[in-house]
């Protein structure tokens, strides 16, 4: 008895547990797709942030270049968007990283085109300090639009630094680390761009329809 009794608990624990794997890889199944859309739509908006959507006619996620080039950090490698208008290249849309935040990493997107004009700069994930540091984002402040329209001139352009350093950008009252790694950082992405603009465009694409 005791015998038949440990076989059909164990049958039961068998059941119920293949019962509840396969309901969770269902559960998986129907919502993968879902996530998928909804990140898809997140990195669009994204996208549409630095790059006026009048400035391309191609589905940017669908269309990338993996890069280890150490101007746009370490611990690559990063993604760049290639933009396109009527088939021919518009901009490329660089994922970089700076290192040099005042707490650690600070995660950029910036727009460049093949003169070296920056479209837009957002900065993506940062762990600066609320209230100083923060306000690289958008919503705390408009200093990160100062990048709209410059053109990177050289790799040392004098005026990509901040105005404590003799630059064009405000630095942040208490706060000048922040916005010096940022810019220090765009100012190398972009550089990068404009000089590869070209060869970014002719590399096989790393994206294709299945991103």
């Amino acid at each position: 008895m005791i015998v038949q009794s440990m076989y059909k608990n164990g049958a039961i624990l068998t059941a119920f547990a293949l019962i509840t794997t396969g309901s969770v890889a269902l559960v998986q199944t129907l919502t993968a797709e879902r996530i998928n859309e909804q990140e898809q739509q997140h990195l669009m908006g994204l996208l549409g942030q630095v790059l006026p959507h009048n400035e391309y006619d191609n589905v940017l996620y669908k269309d990338c270049v993996l890069s280890n080039a150490p101007e746009l950090g370490p611990n690559g490698p990063y993604t760049l968007y290639r933009a396109y208008k009527n088939d021919a290249p518009s901009a490329v849309l660089v994922r970089h990283t700076t290192p040099h935040g005042y707490s650690g990493n600070i995660d950029v997107l910036s727009a460049i085109h093949a003169d070296g004009r920056i479209s837009g700069v957002r900065v993506t994930r940062h762990e600066e300090t609320p209230g100083l540091g923060d306000k690289v984002e958008l919503a705390k402040s408009d200093w990160i639009t100062t990048f709209n329209g410059m053109v990177i001139e050289s790799q040392t352009d004098p005026r990509f630094a901040v105005k404590k350093d003799a630059g064009q950008f405000d630095q942040f009252t208490g706060a000048t680390i922040t916005p010096r790694a940022v810019v220090s950082s765009v100012k190398q992405a972009a550089w990068y761009a404009k000089q590869n603009f070209e060869a970014l465009f002719n590399a096989e694409n790393a994206c294709g329809d299945t991103q």
